[in-house]
């Protein structure tokens, strides 16, 4: 047989090479949310993955690397940067853009990946790479949220009371989303049924109901003083 009949295709090869990536993206980021970062071993990961450490090297450059990556898929599927764009370049008024961002945070109620636990650890902890995923993804995710609630409320986006809207919007978003669901219910008198039920578009709704009549609130107080 020729030589070159048996060198598998490139495409194959690329393949295998991006299964490979994506299992021990997975994997990690299942470790990573149960142990936390420093716990967690380069050495671990490779045995429940079933690669070795060259694998990692290759794929990540290493442990910090392959963080650096879960944090960013952590990131990515709590809010996508795709998304915050697609609603920003819509055809949709300042409140609908925002009422879609909220709604879309919302939909991860019905994901229990380990993203969410990821997320959580690391606003409690941040770690080194936190710089690194935040110039990267999260700074322009929070330019065009910044924008939006700045259009709505006309105040300008380097004012901190801006700031304080922001964390007033989204705060109830985040909490539901990282809280655990059965402490959630017991605080919060059956927030969740026995079942997991919640009507989440009745949810959604009341969110946005609260967010925006804030939101209009600040911004009519701020008038009334001349602020704006």
């Amino acid at each position: 047989m020729d030589s070159k009949e048996k060198t598998p295709p490139a495409r194959t090869r690329r393949q295998d090479g991006e299964t490979t990536r994506a299992n021990i993206l997975e994997t990690a980021g299942g470790l990573f949310a149960e142990l936390g970062y420093e716990a967690t071993t380069a050495k671990e990961i490779c045995l429940k993955a079933g690669c070795n450490l060259a694998s990692v090297n290759y794929h990540f450059g290493g442990r910090d690397g392959l963080y650096a990556e879960v944090l960013k898929e952590a990131h990515n599927r709590f809010i996508s940067l795709d998304l915050l764009t697609e609603v920003a370049n819509s055809p949709l008024d300042a409140r609908g853009k925002l009422g879609r961002i909220i709604d879309g945070m919302l939909d991860g109620l019905h994901s229990e990946g380990w993203h969410l636990r990821v997320f959580m650890r690391e606003i409690v902890a941040p770690s080194a790479m936190f710089d690194q995923v935040f110039n990267t993804r999260i700074s322009p995710k929070l330019a065009i949220i910044r924008g939006l609630l700045s259009e709505i409320t006309g105040i300008s986006t380097d004012d901190q009371a801006l700031a304080r809207c922001f964390l007033s919007t989204f705060a109830p978003c985040t909490m539901l989303l990282v809280a655990n669901r059965h402490m959630v219910s017991r605080v919060m008198a059956d927030f969740w049924t026995a079942e997991g039920e919640l009507d989440f578009e009745d949810l959604k709704t009341h969110i946005k109901t609260f967010a925006f009549a804030g939101l209009d609130a600040v911004a009519a107080a701020r008038r009334a003083k001349g602020r704006n």
